[in-house]
């Protein structure tokens, strides 16, 4: 078995003999460190608010003011749901036992054995 294993070995050095030989090994970085110099110590998040979105509450009577992309995004997120519901519902019925079964019915219609049961059934 050891033997084989040489013969494979020569066969390959005699293939590839000028191919260079890679160490397996991954080369040792140093440590990571941050484009601001590594050496800051405030929170690398938004601290918690306690308020949704972080936006505190308006006072009595104000109202908020929207931003720009928010009705776009509303309109433009909801109308693509309601046009996906419609192509979908509308959408052929291309299943496979639809199609066997018509085309079952054309084939004992062309031969005279089609009943009326069979006539009715979807």
């Amino acid at each position: 078995m050891s033997s084989l294993r040489v013969i494979k070995a020569r066969r390959v050095s005699m293939l590839f003999p000028l191919t260079k030989r890679v160490s397996l090994t991954l080369p040792s970085y140093p440590s990571f460190r941050n484009a601001s110099g590594g050496a800051h110590h405030e929170p690398e998040w938004n601290e918690p608010s306690g308020y949704l979105f972080g936006e505190k509450p308006l006072p009595p009577g104000q109202k908020r003011v929207k931003e720009e992309w928010e009705n776009i995004w509303v309109y433009g997120f909801g109308g693509s749901f309601v046009i996906g519901a419609i192509l979908k519902y509308y959408a052929p019925d291309t299943s496979l036992r639809t199609w066997a079964t018509e085309e079952a019915k054309k084939r004992l219609e062309e031969r005279g054995e089609l009943t009326e049961d069979m006539r009715r059934m979807r």
